[in-house]
């Protein structure tokens, strides 16, 4: 059974990351094969603060403009 997982940012809607499930469940059973049904996928949000590019948090980098 495929197991998929994604990090992102928080703050999407619940319509977004229904159509994200939606759509990484088709790919996957499309270059997998097998049962769609058996796919798994978690989404894991995190915030601005726990997010790091470059040394820095995502926040920090946004506050600079």
């Amino acid at each position: 059974m495929p197991f998929i997982q994604m990090t992102m940012l928080a703050g999407r809607s619940v319509e977004t990351k229904r159509e994200l499930i939606s759509k990484l469940n088709a790919a996957a059973a499309e270059v997998l094969g097998g049962d769609p049904g058996r796919i798994r996928i978690a989404l894991v949000e995190v915030s601005g603060d726990d997010w790091g590019i470059g040394g820095e948090t995502f926040n920090d980098i946004q506050a600079k403009g």
